[in-house]
């Protein structure tokens, strides 16, 4: 209730989220999968609705699902070894919890159609480059500088009147 900002991480090194088990998700009754993607949708949804900044910390892999809960996050801090992507388009899989429509919101239609149809992962770098995400740090021996960096960036937005 007090928090001034939430910043969002994996304790699994080189890990942010690698989204949902699709070899899972392929056995899963077709009456079980709608329930589960719609209880996704509104977890990340709320997390989009928090009344506090919210920052991801990449310092890891964030593909399909992972790369999607960045997409609601206000501010995304990466790695440059980190490695993003809606992947699952490779498998002809349809990212289900928004990230058709929240990336070309970020980097524009034409590099997010680019992205979608190429089911193409992009590491830190090139993330920054197009507008993906905020700021992008060298990894350190820690594997944790995306975080190290967010907790920068938490630190200058608090002082902050809350918006």
């Amino acid at each position: 209730r007090n928090a001034r900002v939430i910043i969002i991480r994996s304790l699994v090194p080189g890990i942010f989220c690698a989204g949902a088990d699709l070899k899972e998700r392929v056995k899963m009754p077709k009456s079980e999968v709608g329930p589960l993607i719609a209880s996704n949708m509104q977890l990340i949804r709320d997390l989009g609705n928090l009344p506090m900044p919210v920052i991801a910390a990449i310092d890891g892999v964030a593909l399909g699902g992972g790369l999607e809960i960045a997409l609601f996050c206000d501010m995304t801090v990466a790695a440059v070894s980190a490695k993003m992507g809606l992947t699952e388009t490779k498998l002809a899989i349809i990212p289900a919890l928004g990230g058709t429509h929240n990336l070309p919101r970020l980097i524009g239609p034409a590099k997010a159609k680019e992205l979608i149809f190429t089911g193409r992962a992009i590491d830190g770098q090139e993330a920054f480059d197009i507008g993906l995400v905020n700021h992008v740090v060298p990894q350190n021996s820690n594997g944790d500088a995306a975080y190290q960096r967010s907790l920068l960036l938490a630190q200058e937005i608090v002082p902050q009147g809350p918006i």
